[in-house]
């Protein structure tokens, strides 16, 4: 066996350790930067999704806000029927298929256009509206009308209010509901 100091001296028997050192650590650097790389574009497309799912889910809100400003309006409820023109539908039979979930619903005439516009969505956000029930007060309609009588003071009409929004991709959709009940004048 030869000593050590011949292999540091004899520079002969060392040659491409530097290189091959060097494509090592070129390799490590090189599989880094890769990472790197594909760590910021996941990240950038999380951050883009969730614009887009924030963007859908304020058109959403905004066609409800809109949906429930229509029904202060409302002075009968003979304008919802089970063809749901302009958007206003009767409730759909128990185990019959939701109004929302009906096939082209979120387009024409069976749905209503959001009057509050939204920037940057990829398509106006647009609700239905859906009479659900008349519920009468029974300790107070006694004493304030027959409660059986078109004109009940304490006859409360609850509607259901289903939006739906879509953000800034055609991917990104959200679909909110809300219960509004009034008494009609």
């Amino acid at each position: 066996m030869r000593p050590f100091k011949s292999l540091i001296l004899n520079p002969g028997r060392n040659r491409g350790v530097a290189l091959f050192i060097s494509l090592v650590l070129l390799l490590v650097l090189t599989i880094i930067g890769v990472s790197s790389v594909q760590t910021t574009t996941l990240e950038t497309r999380m951050a883009r999704n969730e614009h887009d799912t924030l963007l859908a889910f304020q058109a959403a809100e905004s066609a409800l806000r809109d949906g429930e400003a229509f029904l202060d309006g409302v002075v009968t409820t003979a304008i919802f029927t089970d063809a749901g023109g302009n958007g206003l539908w009767t409730v759909a039979d128990i185990g019959g298929v939701n109004r929302w979930e009906e096939n082209n619903v979120w387009t024409g005439a069976t749905s209503r256009v959001a009057a509050t516009a939204v920037d940057g969505v990829n398509e106006a956000p647009r609700y239905v509206i859906e009479h659900v029930a008349s519920v009468i007060r029974e300790e107070n309609a006694y004493q304030l009308n027959d409660p059986y009588a078109a004109n009940a003071a304490d006859r409360i009409e609850i509607f259901r209010i289903t939006a739906r929004g879509i953000g800034g991709s055609a991917n990104a959709r959200v679909l909110l509901q809300t219960t509004f009940g009034r008494i009609l004048d």
